[in-house]
């Protein structure tokens, strides 16, 4: 997923996405235990999907934090 298109979710949208990549990585991780995953690259791409959606609401509840104090 790029950036652009995590940034152009709602923060609910993000909270629920990232619950479910969440739950995927834990398939991933299961299924490459059992040596039935076939491209363990993808475990490292969800990862990375996970920190850019955390990263992106970070930054709202950041700026929206520096909002409030202003």
């Amino acid at each position: 997923m790029k950036i652009y298109e995590i940034r152009e979710m709602k923060d609910e949208e993000l909270i629920k996405r990232i619950k479910d990549e969440e739950d995927n990585l834990i398939d991933l991780k299961f299924q490459n235990e059992l040596k039935t995953l076939t491209n363990t690259a993808k475990i490292k791409l969800v990862r990375r999907d996970i920190a850019r959606m955390k990263t992106v609401l970070r930054e709202r509840q950041l700026q929206n934090k520096a909002e409030k104090a202003n």
